[in-house]
């Protein structure tokens, strides 16, 4: 994502208290527990990864069962409220990155991207980022991706949503568990699933590619 119209969109929401209502909206508050359920569905979390914080409201909830996690967000101002909201935490790293451009030789045992990859501009920047993301899953990890739906997406402006990109996520990985969450407004209707790693170190020696 470059310094465009959705970076300063996401700007301007960040200044609000509670952007997008993650805290407040009984929907918010649901999708955040499902979405913690999934992640935590092997228990305690050694090296995970977090793909856009916005004001940190889900980073808080993910924080205190991770051994270490590393936060990541395009917008400066989202790294400052997550990292202020978080502060008791010393094991968190956060860098500012686009999410193409991001890149650690470390594996993560768990992914999680949730309501980002509809801001990319079109379906190749979504795909280049599911591809990074891929190789930055450790083999057995797992990756809990959300999202509104294609349509939803579509009628924001957006390229595509949920459908699409777990499309591209199910061509390498393994689809656990899907979970649909929807509120009372039509906006409110948004896609939740956990995909894991199948390939074992050993597959990965034999298939470099």
């Amino acid at each position: 994502m470059k310094l465009d119209e959705n970076y300063q969109l996401l700007e301007r929401e960040l200044a609000a208290v509670d952007p997008w209502r993650l805290d407040g909206n009984p929907f918010e508050r649901e999708r955040h527990a499902q979405m913690l359920r999934l992640s935590l569905l092997d228990g305690f979390v050694m090296n995970a990864l977090e793909v856009g914080c916005a004001a940190g409201a889900f980073t808080e909830k993910l924080a205190p069962h991770c051994e270490r996690l590393t936060v990541i967000d395009v917008v400066p101002r989202a790294i400052d409220r997550a990292s202020l909201r978080t502060k008791q935490w010393s094991h968190i790293t956060w860098i500012v990155s686009d999410i193409e451009q991001f890149s650690r030789a470390e594996q993560f045992d768990l992914i999680v991207v949730a309501e980002v990859l509809y801001y990319l501009r079109d379906v190749g920047e979504m795909r280049a980022a599911v591809d990074n993301l891929l190789r930055m899953l450790a083999p057995g990890g797992h990756l809990v991706f959300g999202s509104a739906r294609d349509a939803t997406c579509q009628g924001w402006g957006h390229v595509a949503g949920a459908e699409t990109i777990i499309a591209m996520l199910s061509e390498t990985l393994v689809e656990v568990e899907r979970v649909q969450c929807q509120g009372q407004s039509t906006n409110e209707d948004c896609l939740l699933a956990r995909f894991r790693n199948s390939n074992s170190p050993t597959l990965l020696l034999q298939n470099p590619s």
